[in-house]
């Protein structure tokens, strides 16, 4: 019988520069799990024994910080979580909250690390994915502090038609709290703005659900901060 890794639509580009063998040991230390909207993925705090693959499906990385829990990121399926838990520190540092149903496979470290040390083109990969965070991390750190909150607001609108869902009208998976809380602004200013780009003609508003009328328009106010 072929391994489940084997028979995987969702390959991450790093896995599908596995051997077969290599695919097998990698399907046999891991374990597939199903996950509901408000379930946590990851706890911050917890001892790690596993690398985090996020297969399908939407997360928020937070971190609980001095005064309140801080959300960092929202990641897109396919992706893997807890890498730099695995190569900094095995207790984890943030926490992952599915924002919608998810699955992600639960990978055992000591596999994870030994298919590195013996696959160079798996190991690239891995390194460029963290790369590519670490890069996005500081993009986000920038804007967060420097762009007023039209820009800030613009930004996520933006990343939820592109990254996230590909498509001008989509539904926000979070609350303005949640929003505010991501780009450091109070869920009052957040609904103001929404409204303000309603008002403008540039979205459609309706709950939650959200079309991009003049996405030429948010690029500008992004791009003005």
């Amino acid at each position: 019988m072929e391994s489940i890794c084997r028979l995987c639509g969702m390959k991450s580009k790093a896995a599908s520069t596995l051997t077969g063998e290599e695919i097998d040991k990698l399907s046999y230390n891991c374990a597939l799990v199903t996950f509901r909207k408000g379930d946590t993925l990851i706890r911050q705090g917890i001892f790690s024994t596993n690398v985090v693959y996020l297969r399908r499906g939407l997360a928020k990385i937070h971190i609980a910080g001095p005064y309140h829990e801080q959300i960092v990121r929202i990641v897109k399926a396919p992706s893997y979580l807890a890498l730099p838990t695995t190569f900094g520190d095995k207790i984890n540092q943030y926490s992952v909250t599915v924002i919608e149903p998810s699955e992600a496979c639960f990978i055992d470290i000591t596999t994870f690390l030994s298919l590195m040390e013996k696959n160079p083109e798996f190991s690239y990969e891995i390194m460029i994915e963290l790369c590519r965070n670490e890069l996005e991390a500081f993009t986000r750190c920038v804007n967060r502090t420097q762009k007023q909150i039209r820009g800030k607001i613009a930004d996520v609108l933006l990343e939820m038609a592109g990254r996230i869902y590909g498509s001008d009208t989509f539904t926000i998976p979070v609350n303005q709290e949640e929003i505010g809380n991501l780009v450091d602004a109070s869920r009052e200013s957040v609904s103001r703005v929404l409204n303000e780009f309603a008002s403008d003609g540039i979205i459609d508003q309706s709950g939650k659900r959200i079309h991009i009328r003049k996405k030429e328009t948010l690029r500008l106010i992004s791009a003005n901060g």
